[in-house]
């Protein structure tokens, strides 16, 4: 992928096509469904009720891992924090919350029940460290070894663990080349936990469907 070109319809195909061939590849190399241990992966739509249902999950677990996908929050959003604060305040004070940037160490390195909460957040948070929304030159390859290091990372957990995503291919088509590119790239990412997970729910207007 060449570096970021000036044309607007140009550089509106190139994210497209970027996050198509990410998502292809990704697709390609874990199409076979692994079984093993409590994995499982919670899609759902925004206020669906999807975080709910993972920390009830958890909630028979003592001392839990939440793993938080996005980053920290800050001064500059108060919206952002307001949200995150509402997280915090209904988990147990059990729980201890980590904001890794290298989500594949602490899924192979963290020995108690894992909570992740979400993949779409900590895509997007990815995206950013890569320049992909710039599209920097090599963007898309190091997007599809972040991607490869975390599915196999997911793929070799052993304790119980519950991941957060959202599901973005129900909704309408995003309006910008950006938005499409995101949907592709996550909704590859989801297909390829689901395919490594022992149990894959879907949670509609606070109902879950086992899938």
């Amino acid at each position: 992928m060449p570096g970021m070109t000036n044309d607007p319809k140009r550089r509106a195909a190139e994210f497209v096509a970027g996050g198509l061939e990410s998502g292809a590849r990704l697709l390609r190399r874990y199409s076979r469904q692994v079984r093993g241990g409590g994995r499982v992966l919670v899609l759902g739509g925004v206020r669906s009720g999807k975080s709910r249902h993972a920390e009830q999950l958890m909630s028979r677990h003592g001392q839990v891992v939440y793993v938080a996908g996005g980053k920290p929050p800050g001064n500059d959003d108060p919206e952002w924090a307001a949200r995150v604060a509402a997280h915090r305040q209904r988990r147990p004070l059990s729980w201890r919350t980590v904001e890794p940037t290298d989500l594949a160490h602490t899924l192979r390195t963290t020995r108690a029940p894992m909570l992740v909460d979400c993949l779409g957040t900590w895509l997007a948070r990815v995206l950013d460290d890569v320049g992909a929304w710039e599209q920097t030159e090599g963007w898309q390859q190091r997007v599809d070894d972040r991607l490869a290091d975390v599915v196999d990372a997911w793929q070799s957990v052993t304790v119980p663990i519950v991941a957060v995503s959202n599901e973005v291919g129900s909704g309408v088509v995003p309006g910008t080349a950006s938005g499409r590119m995101f949907r592709d790239v996550l909704g590859a990412l989801n297909t390829a936990v689901a395919a490594n997970s022992d149990s894959v729910r879907l949670v509609v207007a606070g109902r879950v469907v086992h899938l």
